[in-house]
């Protein structure tokens, strides 16, 4: 073949694919391509012809930022996951690409079958966005040539679109492209192994009808798929997978499912519910006569929580749900929308599958209320369910608050029960209880007959804990026979074979969960058999420490056991303040002394000041706890927060913000200062006088203000890490933005908080921004700066900033370890996150951590953990301190029923979803989710 050294083409006057390099390759022996995104196209012109050349490698380009390869290097679960969501190039119109382009897939997928690791991509931060395009040919006869030109690996590409090609033959242009390519192929990685089951499932897949599927177990990966997190390459984790197998177990065994989901902090459990409860919907679906109307699937979320279920469910779920709207009394879709007519009464009639509904309609008297308390539900779901329970007085338990009594009542009328927390027991082990509860009512299989032991958890809980081991065969067998355990709801060969021989021999079926009978209907042979099983031990544990209903309705997964497994990053929690962990000590000595704030005689002053108010207060409202106590709250979050309560309550204004940020939901707290009573009484009105004046003699710079930016400039943590500042209020919030986009005037700042009140602030300027704009802002990178109210605390991920700022401490356990949680999580780029507590000296904030940790002691006992981001301040000497941290290490190695069953994680290596074949179309799924109810 006569050539020039190099020869220009375009398709202006050649088909580039048949007419220039079709020639080349069918003589090849050796053929290397620098290529764009790797797509299923990437041979649709030469495929044929690379069949019989001896060595192809090719190099394709890929999102991959520094950060996001940091992530997939840390760990084999992140790297799965990363790499899965940056590489996946494939067609996103999965239905007619799977079906028109099947042969395409099926020449792919022999092609690497044939040539494992000759297709390669290229991450970013070695290689930069690979734009260009070249090639590299050495032909039998040893001939090489080179090409560069603007090609896609599309057939438009190569015939459609203007393209132009350079082929060279050059020793100097072959040498040249042959080396970038060889630079490239050094610094990229082989193609995941997600990719290479998305194109296997491809080459085979088939749409089926929801009714063709009669496995339970296949109806969730039939439906999920192909929705937009798969599409986008992502997957469901391994634990979320797996509540959904549990869900679909407890449907087998009980024909209603009664879960509680409790992972700790950072695991997805919004995902975990809304996964089974997609599950549960279709298979109730499947069940459902054709001229039946939709049983009603319900969610109740705190407020703050209702936008994030369906934002999540549609972005990750492709799954429409309706949203009521309490303030104009109507259905809203993900947009906001309308959906339905006006009128408290529709709250019954949802028109899609799916509603979420505020819980704050339950905890107060409203309409809605009223019409939900006469429904039934085919599934009920309940998020951030530990704030269902009984009212605690001082040593006694109270009756169940108003969230409580509703779902108590609410469960009897539904058929499938599934609850969320990351905190089962907010400050007693009893707490567990409230939410068995819940899960029993109408399902007798949970805790057992009225008289069942198990109903009493001062008789349950020892054996739990393991405290009572409960070996005598009469005693046991009365924990035994009420509710009798399913069969297959252990994998221990010894329990299966044990408990299959007492239904035989009880004359009792697979769907009996109680029985009358003594333990003397039972053969001796069996009842030996039976007291050996309750001797045994495994890994440490006894028989109702593995075997009992908490750790059979209850799903918990600790992060610490999935990091071990390498499912989940490891990242540890710095606390500060700490001299030995700064750069800048002088600077940070004139802040701090120990661990709190230094504070002038003035602040002592205004916080003695507000005590005298809550006192003076106290004595003229009875049982008002909340009032004696917030002034102090408010001057410990912030100077400017303090000021601004006084003000109001010596003119007589609504505390709108202190009462929405209070926690106690048992009593009605706007009836406890109303504006339009008589005058403040004198002592009160003096010491909110004293208040103010020590205050304004405080005029400068909080010192909580000072700290942010020690931290934030000096030790560098908004330049390198970007950084989240928590506060439980919102005018507390509101300043320290102002006051960081003050300290940073050229960078966006975010405040995060309720409905209508989040923030972008840029220099001097502000704006109103909606809250998933910030939260894809912190995403993309763009926004490294974000300040927020406890708003922020539940659902939102914020992995990609690495540092945070307490500017206060809430007064319950559950807030500090959720804010941690918004960084401590999957994505998360450094090993440690930094966070800093910020506590004004002299005040009861030093004593916080002394009471939270008391409050989250009993947890050692059943769950085996606490927040690793409370230090356990009850400790007083070191002495005491050894031997509690001891302890703390003993209770972490020690294995609990819990571990033995949910966190020997299976499926741990691949997601078996990704080999499902038999889907349901997106089209059938979407409008079996827009029947309403």
């Amino acid at each position: 073949m006569s050539h020039k050294e190099i020869e220009r083409h375009s398709t202006r006057t050649v088909k580039l694919g048949d007419g220039v390099l079709l020639p080349y390759l069918r003589q090849a022996k050796r053929y290397y391509r620098i290529a764009g995104y790797f797509t299923s196209s990437l041979f649709e012109i030469a495929g044929e012809d690379l069949s019989g050349i001896e060595e192809v490698r090719i190099v394709c380009n890929s999102d991959v930022s520094p950060e996001d390869l940091a992530v997939a290097k840390r760990s084999a679960g992140a790297a799965r996951n990363r790499e899965a969501a940056l590489l996946g190039k494939l067609d996103t119109q999965i239905e007619t690409d799977a079906l028109l382009n099947r042969p395409r897939y099926e020449r792919l997928q022999t092609f690497l079958d044939q040539r494992p690791g000759a297709i390669r991509v290229a991450p970013d931060d070695r290689c930069g966005f690979v734009h260009g395009k070249a090639g590299w040919i050495e032909l039998h006869d040893g001939r090489q040539l080179a090409f560069i030109g603007s090609m896609n690996e599309t057939r438009a590409g190569w015939s459609q679109h203007y393209e132009i090609l350079w082929e060279d033959h050059s020793e100097e242009g072959v040498r040249w492209v042959l080396e970038e390519f060889e630079y490239l192929w050094r610094n990229s990685v082989e193609l995941p192994d997600t990719v290479l089951k998305e194109i296997h499932r491809r080459s085979q897949r088939v749409e089926v009808e929801l009714e063709a599927i009669e496995d339970e177990g296949e109806v969730a990966p039939a439906a999920l798929i192909e929705s937009p997190m798969y599409r986008e390459g992502l997957s469901l984790s391994p634990w979320q997978r797996a509540f959904v197998g549990e869900a679909m177990n407890h449907l087998r065994w009980f024909s209603a499912v009664r879960l509680l989901v409790a992972d700790e902090v950072g695991l997805g459990k919004t995902l975990s519910l809304a996964t089974a409860t997609l599950a549960l919907t279709l298979h109730g679906d499947q069940q459902r006569r054709a001229n039946q109307r939709a049983k009603a699937v319900a969610i109740l979320a705190p407020k703050s929580l209702t936008e994030q279920w369906q934002t999540e469910l549609l972005d990750k779920l492709g799954i429409p749900i309706a949203r009521w709207n309490s303030q104009i009394k109507v259905w809203v879709d993900p947009e906001g929308r309308p959906i339905s007519p006006v009128g408290a009464e529709q709250i019954q009639r949802c028109p899609l599958r799916i509603g979420i509904i505020s819980t704050g309609l339950i905890t107060y008297p409203s309409k809605e209320r009223e019409y939900l308390e006469g429904m039934r539900f085919d599934t009920l779901v309940l998020d951030e369910s530990h704030k269902a329970r009984r009212r605690r007085g001082i040593g006694q338990k109270g009756g169940p608050n108003e969230l409580m009594r509703f779902m108590l009542e609410a469960a009897g009328r539904s058929r499938h029960v599934l609850l969320g927390t990351a905190t089962p027991m907010q400050t007693e082990v009893e707490d567990l209880w409230d939410q068995l509860d819940i899960l029993d009512r109408g399902a007798r299989f949970v805790l057992g007959h009225d008289l069942s032991p198990w109903r009493y958890p001062d008789h349950a809980i020892p054996l739990l804990t393991g405290e009572d081991p409960c070996e005598d065969p009469e005693q046991a067998w009365k924990y035994l026979r009420s509710p009798l355990p399913p069969i297959d709801s252990s994998e221990e060969s010894d329990f299966r074979r044990v408990f299959y021989n007492i239904r035989t021999e009880l004359g009792l079926d697979e769907q009996t969960f109680e029985t009358h009978h003594s333990l003397t209907a039972i053969d001796q042979d069996l009842r030996e058999d039976l007291e050996d099983l309750l001797r045994a031990r495994r890994n440490g544990t006894t028989f109702f420490q593995r075997h009992n209903p908490a750790v059979r309705h209850v799903v918990l997964r600790k992060r610490t056991v999935l990091e071990e497994a390498g499912l989940l990053d490891r990242v540890g929690v710095i606390l500060h303040p700490n001299v030995e962990a700064v750069s800048d000590t002088p600077g940070y000595q004139a802040l701090f002394e120990d661990k709190a704030l230094f504070t002038t005689e003035s602040f002592q002053m205004a916080y003695e000041a507000a005590a005298e108010f809550g006192k003076a207060y106290g004595k003229r409202v009875g049982g008002a706890g909340f009032m004696v106590n917030m002034l102090r709250q408010r001057l410990c979050s912030s100077i400017y927060a303090g000021e601004n309560t006084a003000r109001k309550l010596l003119e007589g204004l609504h505390l709108q913000e202190e009462l929405a940020e209070a926690e106690e939901d048992e009593a009605d707290l706007e009836a406890l200062l109303d504006p339009d009573t008589a005058a403040m009484p004198g002592a009160e009105r003096e010491a909110l006088e004293r208040f103010l004046e020590a205050i304004e003699s405080m005029r400068g710079e909080d010192p909580k203000s000072a700290a942010v930016r020690h931290y934030l400039v000096n030790e560098g943590w908004a330049e390198h890490h970007g950084c989240i500042i928590f506060s439980q209020y919102y005018d507390t919030a509101h300043w320290i933005a102002r006051q960081v986009a003050q300290l940073y005037p050229t960078q966006p700042v975010g405040l995060y908080a309720g409905a209508g009140k989040s923030l972008l602030l840029l220099g001097d300027q502000e704006s109103s921004a909606e809250r998933e704009s910030l939260k894809q802002q912190v995403q993309n990178r763009a926004l490294r700066l974000m300040v927020a109210t406890d708003a922020a605390c539940e659902g939102l991920n914020l992995q990609k900033l690495g540092t945070l700022i307490n500017v206060d401490l809430p007064w319950n356990p559950v807030r500090l370890e959720q804010r941690i949680g918004r960084i401590k999580r999957f994505g998360q780029t450094r090993s440690d996150v930094d966070m800093l507590n910020l506590v004004y000296q002299g005040t009861v904030d030093e004593t916080i951590y002394n009471r939270l940790s008391e409050r989250m002691r009993d947890r050692y006992d059943i769950f085996g953990s606490l927040p690793d981001t409370i230090e356990d301040e009850w400790i007083e000497d070191e002495e005491e301190l050894e031997r509690q941290i001891q302890q703390y290490i003993e209770q972490q190695e020690k294995v609990n029923g819990f571990d033995l069953r949910y966190n020997q994680t299976r499926d741990t290596e691949e997601d078996v979803w990704r080999e499902c074949v038999r889907v349901l179309s997106r089209r059938d799924l979407d409008v079996l989710m827009r029947s309403g109810w």
